[in-house]
């Protein structure tokens, strides 16, 4: 496979049918786009990312805040990247873009709810080592935690619950 230039960027205003796009083929279905549409439009995005391969946007990665009683973290997800374009380093050039801005952003931690194997790759490690608990019911290695504030960490052990616009059901 040839290389492929990577190009990550904040999300602009003209990127929004781009990113529902990319969303939406690389989940294959609606839900997603919709999660990324509605915590934009509520104001809960802390972190929005596209990466772009030729001129165009084929990934996305969005951070927002998550909750437990004790302290603010955020959560990641979703993160897509266009089939034609996976494995080819456009999720890894987003997480690695995205820690490298949020590790001075002043927020404790980061959530995931993936792929132990891949989130492991760039620090994640399970949450429940911190006292994080998923709000849903998720096998132990897919909740994961990457830690930038041990102590703020710490402090937020317990449940961790997410923005209501991830309990979204799919129409009809």
């Amino acid at each position: 496979m040839a290389d492929v230039t990577i190009a990550v960027r904040d999300e602009a205003p003209d990127d929004v049918a781009a990113i529902r796009a990319v969303n939406d083929a690389a989940f294959d279905q609606p839900l997603e786009g919709r999660i990324v549409d509605a915590l934009r439009s509520h104001g809960a995005v802390r972190l929005s990312l596209v990466a772009e391969v030729e001129g165009r946007v084929v990934g996305h990665l969005l951070f927002s805040p998550v909750t437990s009683a004790g302290g603010e973290g955020l959560g990641l997800g979703p993160m897509a990247v266009t089939p034609d374009q996976q494995r080819r380093g456009i999720g890894a050039a987003l997480i690695e873009a995205a820690l490298a801005r949020l590790r001075a952003a002043g927020f404790p931690f980061i959530v995931v709810l993936g792929h132990h194997e891949y989130y492991t790759r760039f620090g994640f490690v399970p949450a429940s080592r911190y006292g994080l608990r998923c709000e849903w019911d998720v096998p132990n290695e897919a909740f994961l935690v990457h830690v930038i504030d041990p102590a703020g960490t710490a402090a937020a052990a317990g449940l961790i619950r997410y923005r209501p616009e991830f309990l979204m059901e799919m129409p009809g």
